[in-house]
């Protein structure tokens, strides 16, 4: 259980790095993050030292990517915890660095695209075809609104909020363009308090169509191999990723054994 004591930890931090520019996507998860370390290791956050850290994090089984990413956080909040006066040094200064894993792509199987598309209603359909046809996260599925739409002379686009703040233009298929210009004007997937749905809850619904360990991730990363394996250019996979670097979406595109094995032939012919 998270005690008051960190969880005003958090808050202080949050409105901190808010003040930053940290957008608000980057603020939920390393609130995550940090809610978590704080109700697993118990006690204050100042009272944490480099050996909790390193157990706690050596206790884990998460893959390289969460790992680097929950140092990160440790060591952007302990930094501030430091500039804010509460510690005299970082205990996370002393986390050791996390080598990036092999690229381990899981592209959502076509017969559990279909099978989710054909169980879903009309809303959750939607956020399906968003996150495989277009490489939506589900952060970017949840915020859309009626104002991203804006039409050219080559069809209908969406202006989609990335993470870190990052804006990028999306060619939209025009029978999802068609779709959604039939819902009313606001937020694609309201919420109940007129904003929109949480990223957490519209993962969780797609969570429910998809079977077995299929996550609304996967479906993302379905859509960065079928896009790569049209194109063969991993540049413009990483523009409509949103991805900063190709080394981030070279982790989405799974290659087939069969292109592997064609190369070899070629070589060898």
């Amino acid at each position: 259980m998270l005690t008051n004591h960190w969880g005003t930890a958090i808050d202080d931090w949050a409105t901190a790095a808010r003040a930053g520019g940290a957008p608000t996507t980057t603020l939920t998860t390393r609130r995550q993050h940090l809610a978590h370390l704080g109700a697993r290791i118990g006690g204050g956050p100042w009272d944490v030292t480099t050996e909790t850290l390193l157990t706690f994090c050596g206790g884990q089984s998460w893959s390289a990517e969460t790992r680097r990413g929950r140092r990160s956080t440790f060591r952007a909040f302990y930094a501030w915890a430091v500039t804010a006066g509460h510690i005299d040094a970082s205990p996370a200064a002393g986390l050791p660095s996390v080598k990036a894993g092999k690229p381990r792509p899981r592209p959502c199987p076509p017969r559990v695209y279909k099978a989710a598309l054909l169980a879903a209603a009309r809303r959750e359909r939607l956020m399906l075809r968003l996150a495989c046809e277009h490489g939506l996260r589900r952060a970017e599925v949840a915020c859309g609104h009626s104002d991203d739409l804006w039409e050219d002379l080559g069809g209908w686009t969406l202006t989609v909020h990335g993470k870190g703040g990052k804006d990028r233009d999306i060619p939209l298929l025009a029978s999802i363009a068609a779709e959604l210009r039939q819902l009313p004007h606001g937020y694609f997937f309201p919420g109940d308090d007129g904003g929109h749905l949480s990223p957490r809850w519209v993962g969780k619904l797609m969570t429910r169509l998809l079977p077995g360990d299929w996550t609304m991730h996967t479906l993302r990363h379905r859509f960065a191999t079928n896009a790569y394996a049209h194109e063969k250019d991993l540049f413009t996979v990483q523009e409509l990723l949103g991805h900063a670097s190709p080394a981030t979406t070279r982790v989405y595109v799974h290659v087939p054994r069969e292109a592997l094995r064609r190369t070899i032939e070629a070589i060898a012919a």
